[in-house]
């Protein structure tokens, strides 16, 4: 069967208080959206429509970003849910199969639950996702006979014994597309918010004699985001999940409470993680290898056994073979280093190239930037690099060269030579003296000056 993904992410979230749609915060580097999308991809979904309002532009430009083949359609005015899902209704039209509506401030949903209520939808004709709450509250509460769900009752409505059923609605369906919109064309607003209201399509579906179920899924799941409290709990449940699964996978972690991952990281097992480290987006660490304290990692590969800070910097295009080096206060940006090489200090290599067992002293700066164009660095294998090199690209550096300390490379280094640009240091016997005195009494004279 067919499955269409309807994501609404039309609200504006005044509780958020931000410029920013609520569904475009992040948790885990990545927006709530991205987080829902990822999760709906997991039905492999023919059609995937977002139903945008507020900060349309900005949402259209993040669904872009994420799913070319995604589709967003405008929810004008802010009517309700079943409204919402409504907006999809041109978008289908031609489409036979499932719709399955989830939300796009709902980050946690797991892809084994999408795929329990498709299999639930085969023996029913409406499905419903509930959770069991540990503290219901103001929850909608779902009325089970048996399997069948008769109706789907709000709290201020609810009797007390209804109030005491622990049952909740997280908002989801799944239904047939014709039936769900034949279905929505019926909801009305005749209630206090004068809105549509997706829970009216249970009663509604129960009156044309279709059937109705409920699935379960555990409460973290349903998790939703209205504010940037609920923000930061939220990324504190992926933090301590995303930690939780590493350590299960033989990933060490010396204070895993100060170690915060990205939403799609990747580390091998036996990869040992200090304290205080960062991966942003787009990240793999084979396995055996050493990430050393406040490190900084992001759009990175590093291959097993190599060993990177501590306080080092890995940025977008890092690319990092077995067993290399790179050490305290170093940033690689756009640069493939070749197995055995070592950058160790206070050094920035970027568009560049370095060969294998090549040693970068500390200091070294790949001068890649021109004011206007980068320019790419090629250092050839078994090269040291003396300590505060400087390589104006483009430029290369041939195997088994050498560059002498403070040296300035300007132009190609041939392999096995030695690049050599000082200039000649004189030393003036008594100037320093002379110049101390002078800027002492420079100093004296402005001081009195500014009284």
């Amino acid at each position: 069967m067919s499955t269409a993904l309807i994501i609404l992410a039309a609200g504006k979230g005044t509780r958020m208080n931000s410029d920013l749609p609520k569904v475009l915060h992040p948790i885990a580097q990545a927006s709530m959206l991205e987080h829902a999308m990822a999760a709906g991809r997991a039905l492999n979904p023919e059609h995937t429509i977002i139903v945008a309002g507020h900060g349309a532009e900005a949402v259209r430009a993040e669904v872009e970003k994420i799913d070319e083949t995604a589709q967003v359609v405008m929810q004008e005015e802010q009517l309700g849910t079943a409204h919402a899902v409504d907006q999809a209704r041109e978008a289908l039209s031609s489409f036979k199969g499932d719709a399955v509506i989830l939300y796009g401030d709902t980050p946690f949903l797991q892809a084994e639950t999408l795929e329990h209520m498709v299999e639930a939808r085969a023996k029913a004709d409406l499905v419903v996702l509930g959770f069991e709450a540990a503290d219901p509250g103001r929850y909608g509460r779902l009325i089970m006979e048996g399997d069948s769900l008769e109706k789907i009752i709000e709290y201020k409505d609810a009797s007390e014994d209804q109030r005491a059923i622990r049952f909740c609605n997280s908002g989801l369906m799944a239904c047939d597309a014709a039936v769900m919109f034949d279905l929505l064309s019926k909801v009305e607003n005749k209630n206090a918010s004068g809105e549509y209201y997706l829970t009216d399509l249970v009663e509604l579906a129960r009156a044309e004699g279709l059937s109705v179920t409920a699935v379960s899924c555990d409460e973290a799941e349903t998790l939703g985001v209205n504010s940037r409290a609920d923000l930061a709990a939220a990324e504190a449940v992926f933090q301590a999940r995303a930690r939780t699964d590493l350590l299960e996978m033989g990933v060490t972690m010396m204070a895993p409470e100060t170690v915060f991952l990205a939403f799609d990281t990747v580390i091998g097992r036996d990869t040992v993680i200090e304290p205080n480290v960062v991966f942003g987006p787009d990240v793999t660490v084979e396995s055996g290898a050493l990430i050393r304290a406040f490190s900084h990692l992001e759009g990175c590969h590093v291959s097993r056994g190599a060993k990177v800070g501590p306080y080092a910097r890995l940025r977008p295009g890092a690319e990092l073979a077995e067993n290399t080096h790179i050490g305290n206060f170093v940033e690689i940006k756009n640069a493939e280093i070749a197995a055995g090489a070592k950058v160790n200090h206070l050094s920035y290599i970027g568009d560049a190239s370095v060969g294998e067992a090549t040693n970068i002293g500390a200091g070294t700066i790949t001068c890649n930037y021109d004011g206007f164009m980068k320019h790419r660095t090629e250092i050839g294998p078994r090269a040291f690099i003396g300590s505060n090199t400087l390589l104006v690209a483009p430029v290369t550096v041939g195997r088994d060269a050498m560059t002498a300390s403070g040296t300035v490379v300007t132009k190609n280094v041939e392999a096995e030579a030695l690049a050599l640009s000082r200039v000649p240091q004189t030393n003036k016997a008594g100037r320093a003296a002379k110049l101390m005195d002078m800027l002492r009494a420079k100093k004296a004279r402005l001081t009195k000056g500014a009284k």
